[in-house]
């Protein structure tokens, strides 16, 4: 637990393998103040969202190939949203435009007490009816990592064509990457949520949860206490396990060690994104060097390294306007004297 997280330029490297990300992606409307309810916003900005997205684009910016893979309208938004990928070069190829449902919408705002509350425009949006026929299969099966979150499994035809995507990147060798990404309010039930998230729990190869998800999951258990994650949440298939503390840190679980990188201090502006700009971190690192599952040396500087991603996002406003790129993270490190 005690070694080094100094990183070097060779740590991380750039590669041509490409991670896949599927599921939603939609506009986010945020407050033009912060700190009000939404009925008591005066005007909202639009800002490009979705996690899966997101990911994509922060992989992308740290240099490694991604693609992303979903349904938005064939309308204005949809059309905006596709550009903004193809802008981040992000593959679009597995996009898909659908004529008769809109583009998903969300708005989301940072109450005073420091609680996001959400509002969704989803009855049905095009990123549910996304369809198994639809799937770039060429696409995925070239993928190195396959990354997902569960709003993708709440309803039908996506979550068919979401089982279905997994099922191809599967079998074609590909590294599973799952965040929950819990947003409750989008499932019928509770109960619902936690059946449809631990479905598929088995089957990913990596595991990225925060503190509130394992509370969640477990019924209310100690998200500190690492036998209640061992326990209930590490399964054999697993070759990595994180939970993330925000500002904290992250801790990790493999199948031989355990333990924990302490997080990065800066000024928060805007926490959104900063999970996602995680994900990108590690993501991109593993995509690089798998060896990583067994060198505890190598994945602490992986996961630090997700930590300064996660860190330098929060010190902007929106998640893919702040996604950092592999120069930003360099030369944080060189100012922070870690180099």
């Amino acid at each position: 637990m005690g070694q080094s997280n100094d990183l070097t330029k060779e740590d991380c490297k750039e590669t041509s393998s490409v991670v896949v990300c599927f599921g939603e992606m939609l506009i986010d409307f945020v407050p033009m103040v912060g700190g009000v309810s939404l009925a008591e916003a005066p005007a909202f900005k639009k800002a490009p969202g979705g996690a899966p997205a997101n990911v994509a684009v922060g992989i992308s910016r740290l240099g490694s190939s991604s693609a992303f893979i979903g349904k938005v309208g064939a309308d204005e938004f949809g059309y905006m949203l596709a550009d903004i990928l193809k802008q981040n070069n992000v593959e679009t190829s597995g996009m898909r435009f659908d004529s008769n449902a809109r583009t998903a919408l969300a708005f989301v705002t940072l109450r005073a007490d420091g609680e996001r509350e959400f509002l969704f425009f989803r009855n049905p949006s095009a990123d549910m009816l996304l369809q198994e026929s639809e799937l770039d299969k060429d696409l995925l099966k070239k993928a190195r990592i396959f990354h997902y979150g569960s709003i993708s499994l709440i309803d039908e035809p996506c979550k068919s064509a979401h089982l279905a995507a997994m099922s191809i990147a599967k079998n074609s060798g590909c590294i599973l990457s799952y965040d929950p990404n819990l947003r409750l309010a989008l499932w019928p039930s509770a109960d619902a949520a936690r059946k449809g998230i631990m479905d598929i729990w088995d089957q990913a190869d990596v595991i990225k949860i925060s503190e509130d998800e394992i509370t969640f999951l477990t019924g209310g258990d100690d998200p500190y206490d690492d036998n209640v994650v061992l326990k209930k949440l590490f399964h054999p298939n697993l070759k990595l396990l994180i939970v993330t503390e925000g500002s904290q840190g992250c801790r990790y679980y493999t199948k031989a060690f355990k333990g924990r990188v302490s997080g990065v201090k800066v000024k928060p502006v805007d926490t959104t994104g900063a999970g996602d700009a995680f994900v990108s971190g590690i993501l991109h690192c593993i995509a690089s060097d798998q060896t990583i599952f067994q060198d505890e040396k190598r994945l602490r500087k992986a996961l630090y390294f997700a930590n300064v991603c996660g860190a330098l996002t929060v010190t902007q406003r929106g998640a893919i306007p702040a996604l950092p790129t592999k120069e930003a993270i360099l030369q944080f490190l060189l100012e922070a004297a870690v180099i």
